[in-house]
C-alpha cells in the first residue's frame, strides 16, 4: 500500500508531508508490532544509524543499508571483518560513520550471544502495558523507565548505540508502544 504524496488524512505531527516514502513509513510501518528477530535486528541497526540524523535520511538509504549489511542477516553481519568496515566506510549509499558501523557488527555478535532468549523476546520483555494514545506530540516522551531499562540491559549484553532515547524510538517504531496521536488516521493495532 502506498499513500498518495498529499491527501487530507490527519497524521502525527512529526511526519514530513510531500515525501511518499515518509508517508508510507508512518501510515503502514511505524507503530506496527514487529516480532521477527531478523526484522528487529534491522530496526535496532537503523535506529542506531539514525541517531543525530533525520529519519528521512535513513529511509532514503534503507535499501542501501540492507544491501551493505547482508540484508541484516545477523550471522553474516557478525562475521564482518575490518575489511568489511573499510568497504562500508567507502559506501556512499549508507551513513558512513565508523562508530555506528562497528556498533552494528558488535550488535550482531551480541545478538548471537544471547543465551536462552532471542532478540524479540528480549526486546519485547520491556514493552510497557498498553495505554491510551497521546493527545498530541507534547504528550509523547523521549525516554521512559522501560526504555531506560531496555538500554541498560542491552548495554550489559554488549550492544552499542542503544541509549534510552534510541531504545524508546525503537519501541515506538516496532509497536511496543502506540504513540500515534489520537487524531491520527492510522487505526490502533492489537499487540
Amino acid at each position: 500500500m502506498s499513500a498518495p504524496p498529499e491527501d487530507d488524512r490527519v497524521r502525527c505531527g512529526w511526519v514530513q508531508s510531500g515525501s511518499p516514502l515518509y508517508l508510507d513509513y508512518h501510515d503502514y510501518e511505524w507503530g506496527r508490532p514487529v516480532r521477527d528477530p531478523a526484522a528487529l535486528f534491522e530496526r535496532v541497526s537503523l535506529e542506531a544509524f539514525q541517531s543525530g540524523l533525520s529519519w528521512l535520511v535513513i529511509l532514503r538509504k534503507r535499501e542501501n543499508f540492507r544491501r551493505a549489511f547482508a540484508e541484516f542477516d545477523v550471522e553474516a553481519v557478525a562475521r564482518f571483518t575490518d575489511k568489511d568496515v573499510a568497504r562500508l566506510l567507502d559506501d556512499p549509499g549508507i551513513v558512513r560513520n565508523r562508530a555506528k558501523i562497528e556498533a552494528t557488527i558488535a550488535n550482531a555478535r551480541a545478538t548471537l550471544d544471547l543465551d536462552s532468549t532471542d532478540l524479540a523476546e528480549l526486546l519485547w520483555s520491556f514493552a510497557p502495558p498498553s495505554r491510551p494514545r497521546p493527545a498530541d506530540l507534547s504528550a509523547v516522551p523521549a525516554v521512559t523507565p522501560e526504555s531506560t531499562a531496555m538500554a541498560r540491559e542491552l548495554k550489559r549484553r554488549g550492544f552499542r548505540f542503544v541509549g534510552p532515547t534510541t531504545a524508546y524510538a525503537l519501541m515506538q517504531a516496532t509497536g511496543m508502544v502506540d504513540d500515534h496521536v489520537q487524531a491520527c488516521w492510522v487505526p490502533p493495532v492489537a499487540v
